[in-house]
């Protein structure tokens, strides 16, 4: 069982940054890819960026450029550096912990946090 807890998500100016942080306990972070996801009102959760163990990162297309993740399998964290933001990257953002060997599957997922992106 792992448990994941989000940060650093608030009210932020179009064109501005938040920085989110993932805190992860209970299993062996390193073996997990790790990811944000984010869901808008009325719309389905969607995929922002995820890492993998060794680092290799993977991000929607809307975001290239502007969201990096990176991972401290040290610190057992994973963050997301939002720059550039938009209004439509209003959404709660949830950190998500993944790991997939043969018969085991195992999908853990944070209580999210809200980011909005307003004038």
């Amino acid at each position: 069982q792992m448990q994941l807890v989000e940060s650093g998500g608030g009210l932020v100016q179009p064109g501005g940054s938040l920085r989110l942080s993932c805190a992860a306990s209970g299993s062996i972070f390193s073996l997990y890819t790790m990811g944000w996801y984010r869901q808008a009102p009325g719309k389905q959760r969607e995929l922002v960026a995820t890492i993998g163990s060794g680092g290799p990162a993977n991000y929607r297309n809307s975001v290239k450029g502007r969201f990096t993740i990176s991972r401290d399998n040290a610190k057992n964290t994973v963050d997301l550096q939002m720059n550039s933001l938009k209004p439509e990257d209003t959404a709660v953002y949830y950190c998500n912990a993944a790991f997939s060997a043969g018969k085991y599957e195992y999908d853990y997922w944070g209580q999210g946090t809200q980011v909005l992106v307003s004038s």
